[in-house]
């Protein structure tokens, strides 16, 4: 049920509001640990990160800058308050996770155009979905 409130704007239900919520936080605390995991991952050189980044012609202190980024952007968004901040970080985790598949597709002599171009695809998804859905005290 829809309601318009005396500004005219419509206001939703108390029903769908919920839905909205858990939807976000769902779909915001997935983003999240991904995005962590990854993160450490990059910092402590683990699995194949060393391999990830240098294969595609990127200096391994990369892994230094992008992980230390994305936990600083994870930090951002689950924190409360700082709606400014948040846009910034919903963006900045897009252009990284965006970036992440076009060096993967665009290497010369690797061409990864498997598992290494659509998992940060689908984390730039999440995030659009993160940002669409969050409540309006996390907006501007």
């Amino acid at each position: 049920m829809r309601t318009i409130n005396v500004t005219g704007n419509t206001v939703r239900s108390g029903a769908q509001s919920r839905i909205q919520t858990i939807t976000y936080w769902t779909v915001t605390l997935l983003l999240a640990v991904s995005i962590t995991m990854s993160g450490i991952g990059q910092l402590m050189r683990y699995g194949g990160n060393v391999e990830l980044v240098t294969d595609i012609g990127f200096p391994l202190y990369i892994t230094n800058i992008l992980g230390t980024w994305k936990l600083l952007g994870v930090l951002a968004i689950i924190a409360p308050g700082f709606p400014r901040l948040k846009e910034w970080a919903h963006a900045g985790i897009f252009f990284l996770m965006t970036g992440a598949a076009f060096s993967h597709a665009l290497a010369d002599d690797y061409g990864d155009y498997g598992f290494n171009m659509i998992l940060p695809l689908f984390y730039a998804v999440l995030n659009i979905a993160s940002w669409a859905l969050r409540p309006n005290n996390r907006k501007l």
